[in-house]
């Protein structure tokens, strides 16, 4: 597997999570207090906010289920591979990267005994380099 190919799930990961964070504020601008009712008939053009943005709520979910389910996808092959990794801390250092979506520093922070952001990913870059 190439790294681009592990890092799809990460890129999918982020992609569904700033969805999530439209989505939730897309709530908001719509939640109580969006529209206001005066009893006074709409002039034309006037439009209402909660019904403009019910289709962008509708629009948006839809994205992330989609990427929800992409995501459930490459998770799966990505266990699938890391699993077959033999090094107990090549494995956990693919896991937290690529599953957990870390960052590197993150990643040798949690694996610790002095590792840092580049040598965790010098042994991720030496374990995907093909061996000849």
């Amino acid at each position: 597997m190439t790294l681009q190919e592990l890092s799809k799930y990460y890129k999918l990961h982020e992609r569904l999570e700033r969805n999530r964070e439209m989505l939730s504020s897309l709530y908001v601008a719509a939640g109580p207090g969006a529209q206001v009712i005066t009893e006074m008939p709409h002039a034309p053009g006037v439009s209402d906010k909660v019904g403009d943005l019910a289709a962008e709520l509708w629009d948006l979910q839809s994205k992330i289920d989609y990427l929800e389910q992409r995501c459930a996808e490459e998770k799966k092959k990505l266990e699938k591979y890391i699993g077959g990794i033999k090094d107990d801390q090549t494995r956990m250092i693919f896991r937290l990267r690529f599953i957990h979506c870390m960052t590197w520093p993150q990643v040798a922070e949690t694996i610790g005994g002095r590792n840092t952001a580049n040598s965790v990913k010098l042994i991720c870059h030496r374990y995907l380099k093909p061996k000849s």
